[in-house]
C-alpha cells in the first residue's frame, strides 16, 4: 500500500479544474444563503418557541433536516431541499422493473431511456414538492399547537386563506426547484455528477459549528460529550468507509483475441460486486414510509372529536419516535431499512443484466452456464453479501437511540452530536466520490499523481 497526496500541489495549476472548484464553491455559497430566506407567512417568534419548547416531534423531523441542512427547522423556502427530487427518483427507479413498457425502454436504448428518466424525474418532482410541503406545514402546525398551543403558519384551502396557502406553497415548490437547478449547475459546470451530493453535503457540514457551540455551552458534561462525539465518529467513519470499499470479486474468463493467424489465450478477469450497492438510498425509502402516516395523522388532528384526535396524537408520536414509543419506532425503522436494502439491491442489479452483458462479450464465470444461469447465480452471490451491508445500514440508522441507551449523558443531550450517523454515512460517501471525480480529472488532464490511496 502507499499513499500519495503529491496530486494536490495540480489542483490550483490545472486552469480547468481551478475554475470547476470555485464554481461549485460559489453555487454552494448560492445555495446556503437561499437557505435562510423565510417561506413567506411564517410566524417566527412562533416557530422559535416551538423550537425551543425540547425536543419537539422527536426524531420526526430529524432526517428531513439532515437532508435539508437544518432548514427545516428554520422553515426556509428551501426547507424541503432537494428531498423530493431523490424521492421521485427512488419511484421512477422502482417502476421500471415493474411496468414492461418502461423496461423495453431502457433495455432498446439505455441512453435515450436515462434521457426519459430524468426528464420524468424532474415532472414528478414539481407534485411531490407541493405534497411535502402541505405536509410539512400540517406536522409542523400540529406540533406547535400541541408545544405552544399556536400554529406557525395559518394555512388551509377555506375562503379566507386559500390565496396566502397558495402563495406558501408555490414558494416552497419554487424553493425546492431552485435548489435541484444549483445541484444541476454543479453537475454542469462544477465537479461533474456530484451536484445534488454536494448541496446535501453543504447543507449537513453547515450544521456543525452551531452543534459544536450548543454542545460545549453545557459546563457539565462538555468535554465528555466532545471526546464520546470524536471517538464515535472517527469509529463510524472506518466503519462506513470499510463496509462502502467492500467488493466480493467474481472470477471471469474472458475470450481470447485473433491476432492474424493466432488466437491468444483467454484472459482472467473479476467482476466486482459490492457489499453496500445501494448506497444511502435504504435510509431515505425507509424514513419518507415511515413519514407518512404521521403526514396522514396531522390532518386529523384538528378534529372536533376527542377520541379522533387521542388516536391520531397516538400515532404521530408512535411514527414520530417520542416518549414511550421509541422501541416501537426504531425497531420498525431498522428493520425496513434491511428489508430496503435487500429490495433496492436486487432492482438496481436486476436493471444491470450482467448475465446478458457478459455473453454478449464472450466472457463465462467458471462453472456457471452463460445467460440467464449466470444472471441467477451472480443474483445469489448478490444476496449474501448484502447481509452484512444491509445490517450495516439499520445500524448506522438506528445509532442515535442506540447511543442514547448506552450513555445517558448522551441522552439528555440527544441534538448534540456534530452530525448523526446517517449524516456521517452521506458525507464520506460524498467526500469518497469527490475525490475520485478529481482524481479522474487530474490524470485526465495529464497528471499522474494521485489524491487517493494506492
Amino acid at each position: 500500500m502507499k499513499t500519495t497526496f503529491s496530486g494536490w500541489r495540480y489542483l490550483w495549476k490545472s486552469e480547468d479544474i481551478r475554475r470547476k472548484l470555485l464554481i461549485t464553491l460559489a453555487i454552494l455559497a448560492i445555495y446556503r444563503i437561499a437557505a435562510n430566506v423565510p417561506a413567506p407567512g411564517v410566524n417566527h417568534t412562533i416557530l422559535q418557541q416551538f423550537l425551543s419548547a425540547g425536543n419537539a416531534g422527536g426524531n420526526f423531523l430529524g432526517f428531513l433536516d439532515l437532508l435539508s441542512g437544518g432548514t427545516v427547522s428554520n422553515f426556509s423556502l428551501l426547507s424541503m431541499g432537494v428531498y423530493p427530487y431523490i424521492t421521485a427518483q427512488i419511484i421512477l427507479q422502482l417502476l421500471v422493473p415493474i411496468i414492461p413498457a418502461l423496461q423495453r425502454r431502457m433495455e432498446e436504448d439505455p441512453r435515450e431511456g436515462r434521457r426519459w428518466q430524468e426528464k420524468w424525474t424532474y415532472y414528478l418532482a414539481v407534485p411531490m414538492a407541493a405534497l411535502s410541503a402541505i405536509g410539512q406545514i400540517n406536522i409542523f402546525n400540529s406540533l406547535a399547537i400541541q408545544a405552544v398551543g399556536q400554529p406557525i403558519l395559518n394555512f388551509g384551502f377555506t375562503a379566507d386563506l386559500w390565496l396566502p396557502s397558495l402563495a406558501v406553497l408555490v414558494a416552497m415548490t419554487a424553493g425546492t426547484m431552485f435548489a435541484i437547478w444549483l445541484g444541476e449547475l454543479i453537475s454542469e459546470y462544477g465537479i461533474r455528477g456530484q451536484g445534488l451530493s454536494l448541496i446535501i453535503f453543504a447543507g449537513i457540514v453547515a450544521r456543525m459549528p452551531a452543534n459544536l457551540s450548543r454542545m460545549l455551552a453545557d459546563v457539565t458534561t462538555r468535554w465528555f460529550m466532545l471526546a464520546f462525539t470524536i471517538i464515535v465518529i472517527v469509529l463510524t467513519v472506518f466503519a462506513i468507509v470499510y463496509v462502502q470499499q467492500g467488493r466480493r470479486n467474481v472470477p471471469v474468463m474472458y475470450p481470447g483475441r485473433r491476432m492474424g493467424n493466432r488466437m491468444s489465450m483467454p484472459v482472467k478477469g473479476t467482476l466486482p460486486l459490492m457489499v453496500n450497492l445501494s448506497g444511502m438510498i435504504p435510509l431515505i425509502f425507509a424514513s419518507a414510509i415511515l413519514q407518512f402516516p404521521a403526514i396522514i395523522a396531522g390532518f386529523f388532528l384538528r378534529s372536533q372529536n376527542a377520541g379522533v384526535v387521542k388516536f391520531f396524537t397516538g400515532v404521530q408520536q408512535f411514527f414520530g419516535g417520542t416518549g414511550n414509543y421509541n422501541w416501537g419506532y426504531w425497531t420498525m425503522y431498522f428493520l425496513m431499512v434491511v428489508l430496503f436494502t435487500f429490495f433496492y439491491t436486487s432492482v438496481l442489479f436486476d436493471q444491470q443484466n450482467y448475465g446478458e452483458n457478459l455473453k454478449k462479450n464472450g466472457a463465462t464465470v467458471p462453472g456457471v452456464h452463460t445467460g440467464a444461469p449466470t444472471q441467477k447465480y451472480l443474483s445469489t452471490v448478490q444476496r449474501r453479501i448484502t447481509l452484512p451491508g444491509a445490517v450495516f445500514l439499520g445500524l448506522v440508522a438506528v445509532m442515535p437511540f442506540l447511543l442514547q441507551l448506552l450513555v445517558p449523558a448522551a441522552a439528555n443531550n440527544a441534538g448534540l452530536f456534530l452530525v448523526s450517523s446517517s449524516g456521517l454515512l452521506i458525507v464520506v460517501g460524498v467526500v469518497r466520490d469527490t475525490f475520485m471525480n478529481i482524481d479522474a480529472e487530474l490524470k485526465l488532464h495529464g497528471y499522474q499523481d494521485s489524491l487517493l490511496v494506492r
